[in-house]
């Protein structure tokens, strides 16, 4: 049986007060700190939430700005890679600006992550591994689906999801695939007692991370 949800919760956020950042043995590399984090984040999260669940912020060429969750499902020195269909409202603004943000927020920890890069879509062999790995079901919903289109009304759309033809033989759409951010900017935040928080921010100068402390 799991433990109370809210106890456990409660008991976890007065932790976080032995959390800190050690501005004197932190990594040069962001990605180090990441990596750390997130498995923390993982470990702690797993029966609850889903620690890989992020907010992407996008803009239009006009500068005007959406934000929805999405889930990073891949990282690495390279970047953070997640799936999506290209058509949809996010698609649309990233072609026409392809900077964005994520942030992460893990509140039972108390941490934060804000990271600003630049999208490339992933390459198609790629998005058709990841396409194949996929439950039944999400290769439906993504060739059923056009995301964030006008639809006539839900029970049409369910009815074209019931009576997909061919569930044997179900290949990636063109219009879905994946994109890999590469940031220039990490901001990491350590909630502290008395929002005495940590902030340390990660910014690459002629290809280098660089970083420094901020003011709470």
């Amino acid at each position: 049986m799991k433990p109370d949800f809210k106890k456990n919760l409660f008991d976890k956020r007065l932790s976080y007060e032995k959390f800190e950042l050690d501005f004197s043995k932190v990594s040069k590399n962001p990605f180090d700190i990441f990596a750390k984090w997130y498995a923390d984040a993982e470990a702690l999260l797993a029966d609850y939430e889903e620690a890989n669940a992020v907010a992407l912020s996008t803009s239009d060429q006009n500068g005007n700005v959406s934000s929805r969750m999405v889930l990073m499902k891949f990282f690495s020195e390279k970047g953070f890679v997640f799936f999506t269909n290209y058509l949809s409202k996010k698609g649309e603004n990233l072609s026409e600006n392809p900077h964005c943000s994520m942030l992460f927020f893990w509140p039972v920890l108390q941490r934060q992550i804000r990271i600003e890069g630049i999208v490339e879509k992933v390459e198609e062999t790629f998005s058709d591994q990841y396409f194949n790995q996929r439950p039944l079901e999400s290769r439906i919903s993504a060739v059923v689906s056009h995301q964030s289109q006008e639809i006539e009304d839900k029970l049409a759309l369910e009815s074209k999801l019931k009576s997909f033809p061919d569930k044997n033989n179900i290949k990636r759409p063109e219009y879905w695939g994946g994109y890999l951010i590469k940031p220039h900017l990490f901001e990491f935040w350590q909630g502290r007692p008395g929002r005495f928080h940590d902030r340390l921010e990660y910014y690459l100068d002629n290809n280098v991370w660089k970083n420094r402390i901020l003011a709470p």
